[in-house]
């Protein structure tokens, strides 16, 4: 008689125990057990218990390779979902197995789970291996589908199947409403997570945290009226009293220098959308700047060509935003344009804006504006230009180039790879909670009641539009980091913190990453023999890049160095990119003037005519601003249950090779996050997005 010591962990959210009845058989190269119920005297698989059990065997079953997990009826209780961490048995001879879930049971099902360590197609020789892997790969493909949200844009998850579970109580980790936060005047329907299964929702915590912090913001918005206020705003000062939660150092510095030159020209190398300006060697045609009207912000002893020559010339070109049109809000036509603006990386050290056009097209209506032009035109014209960043940054740095791409990598995983392979493992905390968060987006930006139908300028049309513009353009190198800062001409630009940063992160990723798939891939021929492998990149370029050969996007990897560029681009995407144009959202953007939604005056087309109230008069009303506020501040803050970059308690790996390379991975994480700290003790505005304690390891909010 063979004796296996069995531990059962249950998990430790809210819920995630089970009245149902759990069986357990046990698979070995030698034969397998019979079906065992796990029961003791009381209560079992308890929220957070780790329940221990006992199963013979007549022989024994030589080495463990599978397990099988029975969820049944138990008495008079109706169905009751589980959440199972592992499965960890202790074989007769001393050696201990480790079958890693992390997953919900909904329904009375068998879950059939592999033994933990990481393995390739080429490393099986099982069939019964064989067919489990191919078995778990079509049941997952049946049950996630590719779906298009909009023409032009990357597929997202679809579960056409899905039924919400019969519940015993009303359960607040699914809650039965009717999806509309109370006093919120917009339809924002959050039930549009309804299709979602448990695997892919909020846990108990992160729901309770997301919607308890909503539903009082916009409560107090509406009780003060200001939901309902179509009006201007009279003073700027006024503004300030709506600042959503606590302020921050970097929220008040924003209020108190919005205007000024220096802090417009900060914004582009250490703000929320650090990824857009460029190197500029010659003054475009279509920007008609000349050197007598800059002369004068360029410093003595010098000219524009000279300045050029010496790569202190930058620009920002919003081409992208051309012809987009706008809609009405609150019964005014709103305006747009898509201007360039030309900067100048001084001595001093300071990035300085001088000069900006509102047009892609030069004219007599469209003049080029200087910081010698009036305060008011040339504050206008820069608050134009930060209009068009707000664009830049939430259609495209944030939503397109970060949540809809990391949404296609994970749905790509999880229809490709099964959870035995080393990819799965090394990816699958990176996609933690993204296609819930999505979702939610999907309601609040991009539906006919939500954000950009009723507090931008672009409407739900024009915003889409603007993200299939850049899909269309994106490209492969531009997600690699390195290259990326090379390509725009600012690798060596002083005083760009978010490169500094970022590149170090990208770093501590990509010795982590060339780690474990070193350790899985011991030569080219391994990755491209791998067929899962394959069909994840071929899968990701045929949804999430639309098959664009332009794009540069590979169809398949042939190399273990192209495999390790590829995974870390992934994992940075699912990570510390989102966070560095997520994470100071609300910081820059709570002072309204500094990040517009919406204007509604045309562009000035002569100069000399803006005053204090025809500034106040373009900018956003009382309720377009706080409704854009209300939405930003609620996505941009993560809610509890976080997981830092580096922080993977889920046990996924279980050799020794991995583990260590975990362990690595989080000590120069935290000499980053260090460093960091260090140097910002010395900044007038800190610079603290992509500290690694602040990072996320997947896109959840």
């Amino acid at each position: 008689m063979a004796t296996y010591k069995v531990r059962v962990a249950t998990g430790t959210d809210l819920l995630s125990g089970t009245r149902d009845s759990i069986s357990l058989t046990i698979v070995g190269t030698q034969g397998e057990s019979h079906k065992q119920l796990l029961n003791h005297f009381g209560r079992d698989f308890a929220t957070g218990a780790v329940d221990q059990y006992t199963v013979q065997c007549p022989q024994d079953l030589g080495e463990l390779i599978i397990i099988r997990l029975h969820k049944e009826r138990y008495s008079f209780f109706p169905k009751d979902p589980w959440y199972c961490n592992y499965v960890q048995i202790c074989a007769p001879n001393g050696r201990i197995y480790h079958f890693p879930a992390y997953q919900w049971m909904d329904g009375y099902e068998t879950l059939a789970l592999r033994e933990a360590t990481g393995k390739t197609t080429a490393d099986d020789s099982l069939p019964v291996l064989l067919e489990h892997r191919k078995e778990e790969i079509r049941a997952k493909q049946d049950f996630y589908h590719w779906r298009v949200f909009l023409p032009g844009l990357p597929s997202y998850v679809h579960i056409p199947s899905y039924r919400p579970p019969v519940r015993r109580h009303r359960n607040p980790n699914r809650p039965e409403w009717n999806g509309y936060i109370p006093g919120f005047p917009i339809l924002i329907n959050f039930k549009a997570t309804k299709f979602l299964n448990l695997n892919l929702r909020y846990s108990f915590l992160k729901t309770a945290s997301f919607f308890v912090r909503l539903g009082p913001m916009a409560l107090a918005f509406k009780v003060r009226g200001l939901l309902d206020c179509k009006h201007s705003w009279k003073r700027l000062k006024d503004i300030r009293k709506i600042f959503p939660g606590k302020k921050s150092v970097v929220s008040e510095y924003v209020a108190e220098h919005w205007a000024e030159d220096t802090f417009f020209g900060y914004q582009y190398l250490n703000g929320v959308n650090p990824g857009l300006i460029r190197r500029c060697t010659r003054i475009p045609d279509k920007f008609p700047v000349t050197d007598d009207m800059v002369a004068p912000f360029l410093g003595e002893g010098t000219c524009l060509q000279a300045e050029l020559e010496k790569g202190n010339i930058y620009l920002a070109d919003y081409r992208i935003m051309e012809g987009i049109p706008t809609v009405e809000l609150s019964g005014r036509k709103q305006h747009h344009c898509a201007p360039l603006c030309l900067l100048h990386f001084g001595p001093e050290g300071k990035m300085m804006p001088i000069a900006i056009q509102l047009s892609q097209t030069p004219g007599p209506d469209c003049p080029i504006f200087l910081p010698s032009d009036s305060e008011w035109d040339w504050l206008l014209a820069k608050t134009w230009v930060r209009y068009a960043e707000f664009y830049s940054h939430e259609a495209i740095a944030h939503l397109l180039e970060t949540h809809l791409i990391a949404e296609a990598f994970c749905l790509a995983l999880l229809r490709n790879l099964p959870m035995c392979h080393p990819l799965y493992k090394l990816l699958i905390p990176h996609t933690r909670y993204t296609v819930q968060i999505n979702s939610i987006g999907r309601a609040v930006l991009l539906n006919e009641g939500g954000l950009s139908a009723k507090g931008m300028s672009l409407g739900v049309e024009g915003f889409a539009g603007v993200m299939v513009r850049a899909l269309s353009e994106l490209t492969y190198d531009s997600l690699y980091l390195p290259n990326d800062f090379v390509e725009r001409g600012v690798q060596d630009l002083p005083g760009y913190y978010y490169r500094d940063d970022s590149l170090a992160v990208w770093n501590a990723l990509e010795k982590y990453v060339t780690e474990i798939i070193t350790y899985y891939y011991p030569s080219d021929a391994a990755v491209e023999g791998d067929p899962e492998l394959q069909s994840w990149v071929q899968e990701i370029f045929k949804e999430c890049l639309l098959g664009r050969e332009s794009s540069g996007f590979p169809r398949c990897l042939r190399t273990v160095p192209e495999l390790i560029r590829y995974v870390t681009i992934v994992i940075y995407t699912c990570s510390a990119k989102h966070a560095a144009v997520n994470t100071g959202q609300m910081e820059f953007t709570a002072w309204m003037p500094n990040f517009p939604a919406s204007m509604r005056n045309p562009p000035i087309q002569t100069k000399g005519l803006t005053t204090l109230e025809t500034f106040m008069d373009t900018l956003p009303d009382v309720k377009t601003t706080c409704i854009t506020l209300l939405v930003l501040w609620t996505l941009s803050r993560e809610p509890d249950d976080r997981r830092p970059l580096g922080h993977f308690p889920d046990i996924h790996f279980v050799e020794e090779a991995p583990r260590r390379s975990i362990e690595a991975f989080r000590q120069r994480l935290n000499q980053i996050s260090h460093d960091i700290r260090q140097r910002n003790k010395c900044l007038p505005i800190p610079y603290y997005y992509l500290d690694p304690v602040l990072i996320e390891n997947s896109i959840s909010i």
